[in-house]
């Protein structure tokens, strides 16, 4: 019989944080958990040992913090989002855990490569890029600083595609991440909640004679879901990631399968499993996309029943319920629930319509993360009729009462009516899920100062005339422990050895760093910091690509999701003036320079995979052109994730944040850049604008029209691209090229939808709608005082400097700070041990 002291020590040895007791843990999963000995084991096995050795030391803090938060009787968060792009977990579990050197001890001592195990991990690309990152970094702000918050999405069985590179063009191809297994997460099949589609609703009358209505012969889907640990960096707290994954609620139709038909008879499981089996890309245009909008009632449903099952463990009436749940809409993507919620607790919980509502409406926020107007989402009526007629009813109800109000406030103003209703008429009427949001939340943030002034000033102006109180600013915020302690451990160790570590919880903390701006041996430093990346940076592209890049030129890099008005077209125009330019003295005072482009398009995004296929032709001409290549290079990095940007980002001297302005909502790619000392150039758009005034207008390089000229200039439509490039006999040759078959092999017309959309625009839109060829010279003139400053390398570190300790504003924690203080009300909880 095995002692008691035996039994301790088991329990023991998988939860201890010693070198002893994480050997222990390894050489056990090595073992026993993937049946292998020292000699048949393959780093797989052993990279997944490794991943249970540390998530054996967060079930403990798992339970206990789940634990805490019922005895305790916390107010909870609930963060829904359709798009979690976590990334790889292990070195950032391992980092939070502060078991680096514990862990890279007994790496070494089984003889592994510790860098090796962990680039052998998946990123989980659970997301299309910064909405799906967002949600990732507040998730770890949320664990860090002790608040109770859930997360809740989907389990996309294929995550954002894999993109390849043929030829110059964009190919996707499945990205299966849970291809061989992934450690981190843990099924939870007791949880499994039934969500419904389609049917009809009935209406009957209840013993008082009120009408109650019963939503009956539907299709019934089973969501299971899996969960996947959120630990704190230094605490105890561990939050939880929830995604559903779709199964059908019968595995086959047993009659038909009695009768010989087996095909038919899975047909129904395979069709109800496709819900969750695959991230929408962000192409912006939903309408009429069955698929999608039963991926976002899908998760809503069996959300909101779980969140209503755990209040429910606690209460037995809904009074408290804004007291206790707070939900968050991660844009428009989830705004479902608040039809959902409404169902639910009129037709299942039989409460009145008004106490429904005053619950909904104190319970639901509400972010909003766009301008474009394409991408406000809208669903066909005719959608909602034929898969969630009881939804429709509710949204007509709301929009009834809604406009009642209106009317009471604005009489006979019929035009403004229109514009706020959540039905939008027209041959196929449509549900606007933003109004329907924003009419349906307690608030509605923007998510930078000048995208919260567009909201209230132009995009929902109405809507802010009516409810002042509602709208507020919460600038976007990364997670300084993912960008700065994973992503650069150079800048970290260099960072920690003169400031000590307290920034990995308090980014205000950089600050301290001011005191070494006259440094020079701080200076040097720092240059070395970023050689070191740049070095490791060239290696990779040496790897992927073949094309051989000098560390010692300027590392310039465009990395972001392919889309017209983040104006990755700008960029190439201004290379292939560079070119040109070169070509016309190749001894011109030029300093070499080294451009960087990765970012996915939308698979039916014909305009930015064409832009793809030029940024590749025109680095194809300027790698192989020994005339100039020792002083321009182009690299394109295909496949674009979370690893990829943490190789990227260290390594850049500067960064484009170039979209035009007024479009880009907030941005946080250029709060990662500041925060890794690259300096960015960029417009007055989105965050920039906030950066710019923390780091000081001389350490970042703005260029171009404001969002206020771009809107009077499309309001008065005054803007002729032709001006342009008829003005500017450098304009005219740049764009002359994109039809002179130079970085097209010859072909003539593969451009030509790209120089048509410059010059006279393109299947209806307006020409150059994002204003390339009127920023094209301010922009151009900015990258000449880029050469000129990054030839002195001291000044150049002390832009660096003053970007670094002057980004502690742009933490997710102190987003998220503000969140929980200023919409959910919500207070740290100290989970003990």
């Amino acid at each position: 019989m095995e002692k008691d002291t035996d039994k301790e020590l088991w329990k023991n040895y998988r939860k201890r944080m010693d070198t002893s007791a994480i050997y222990l843990s390894f050489m056990n999963h090595l073992h026993y958990t993937r049946a292998k000995d020292e000699f048949s084991a393959t780093d797989f096995d052993r990279y997944l040992a490794l991943a249970y050795t540390v998530k054996d030391r967060i079930v403990e803090r798992w339970s206990k913090t789940q634990q805490t938060y019922y005895n305790e009787d916390v107010k909870r968060v609930y963060w829904l989002s359709l798009e979690f792009l976590l990334g790889k977990a292990l070195l950032n579990n391992i980092l939070n855990l502060k078991i680096i050197d514990e862990v890279k001890y007994i790496v070494k001592k089984t003889g592994c490569d510790f860098s090796k195990l962990i680039e052998l991990e998946p990123d989980a690309g659970l997301g299309n890029g910064g909405l799906g990152r967002l949600s990732a970094c507040f998730l770890d702000s949320m664990a860090t600083m002790e608040l109770p918050g859930y997360g809740y999405g989907l389990r996309y069985e294929f995550g954002i595609f894999r993109q390849v590179i043929r030829d110059g063009f964009q190919v996707e191809e499945p990205e299966e991440w849970l291809k061989y297994t992934y450690p981190w997460e843990v099924e939870r099949p007791e949880y499994t909640q039934t969500v419904e589609f389609g049917g009809e609703v009935i209406t009957e009358t209840d013993e008082f004679g009120r009408p109650r209505f019963r939503w009956i012969n539907t299709q019934k889907i089973l969501a299971v879901p899996f969960d996947i640990p959120i630990i704190g960096y230094g605490t105890n707290t561990v939050n939880t990631l929830r995604l559903w994954s779709a199964k059908a609620s019968n595995q086959f139709d047993l009659h038909i399968f009695q009768h010989g038909d087996y095909i038919k008879a899975v047909e129904d499981k395979n069709i109800s499993e496709n819900i969750s089996k695959v991230l929408y890309p962000n192409d912006n245009i939903y309408e009429g996309k069955e698929l999608r909008f039963k991926q976002e009632y899908f998760f809503v449903s069996a959300t909101l029943q779980d969140i209503i099952r755990r209040y429910l463990k606690t209460f037995e009436t809904f009074d408290k319920f804004p007291e206790k749940v707070a939900i968050h809409l991660n844009d428009t993507h989830p705004a479902l629930s608040i039809c959902e919620l409404m169902r639910l607790l009129l037709d299942v919980y039989n409460l009145k319509w008004e106490k429904a509502w005053e619950i909904t409406v104190k319970t639901f926020s509400f972010t909003n993360h766009t301008v474009l107007p394409e991408a406000l989402e809208k669903w066909p009526i005719s959608l909602f009729q034929k898969l969630l007629p009881r939804h429709l009813q509710i949204v007509y109800e709301i929009n009834r009462r809604f406009l009642m109000e209106v009317s009471r406030k604005y009489p006979g103003d019929i035009a403004k009516a229109r514009w706020v209703s959540i039905v939008e008429d027209g041959a196929d009427k449509q549900v606007k899920m933003a109004n329907l949001a924003i009419i349906s939340s307690h608030k509605v943030n923007g998510v930078s100062k000048l995208h919260t002034k567009i909201l209230k000033n132009d995009i929902f102006k109405d809507f802010h005339e009516m409810y002042p109180e509602k709208f507020l600013n919460i600038t976007n915020g990364i997670s300084q422990r993912r960008w700065l302690l994973v992503a650069n451990h150079y800048l970290s160790d260099l960072i920690i050895e003169k400031i000590g570590d307290g920034w990995v919880r308090n980014l205000n903390e950089l600050k301290k760093l001011e005191q070494f701006i006259e440094d020079e041996d701080f200076l040097i430093s720092l240059y070395k910091v970023k050689e070191a990346n740049k070095k490791n940076l060239a290696n990779y592209i040496k790897e992927k690509t073949a094309i051989s890049v000098d560390p010692q030129s300027i590392f310039d890099a465009q990395i972001k999701r392919m889309h017209e008005y983040k104006r990755q077209l700008l960029n190439i125009l201004h290379i292939i003036h560079l070119y040109h330019k070169l070509k016309e003295n190749p001894n011109m005072d030029f300093h070499p320079r080294t451009f960087v482009f990765a970012g996915k398009s939308a698979p039916g995004y014909f305009m930015a995979k064409l832009i793809i296929r030029l940024i590749n032709g025109v680095a194809e001409v300027i790698n192989t052109d020994k005339q100039i290549n020792e002083k321009l290079k182009v690299v394109f990095l295909a496949d674009y994730n979370v690893s990829l940007a943490e190789k990227i980002i260290p390594a850049s001297d500067v960064n484009e944040q170039i979209s035009t302005a007024g479009w880009e909502a907030s941005g946080t790619g250029n709060m990662k850049f500041s925060l890794n000392g690259s300096i960015i150039v960029g417009t007055l758009d989105g965050a920039n604008i906030e950066i710019m005034e923390k780091v000081g207008r001389e350490n970042i390089y703005i260029f171009g029209l404001t969002a206020e000229e771009i809107l009077e200039m499309t309001k008065k439509m005054s803007y002729n691209p032709f001006d342009y490039y008829n003005k500017d006999p450098e304009i005219k040759a740049i764009v002359d090229s994109l039809v002179s078959g130079l970085f097209s092999r010859g072909d003539k017309g593969l451009f030509k939808p790209i120089y048509q959309n410059l010059l006279f625009g393109y299947e209806g839109s307006a020409p150059d709608r994002y204003f390339h060829l009127a920023d094209f010279r301010s922009y151009a003139e900015t990258h000449k005082k880029v050469d000129k400053d990054f030839r002195d390398k001291l000044a150049w570190q002390k832009k660096a400097l003053k970007n670094i300790a002057n980004t502690g504003y742009f933490s997710s924690d102190r987003a998220i700070q503000e969140y929980s203080e200023k919409i959910w009300n919500v207070k740290p909880v100290k989970v003990k041990i």
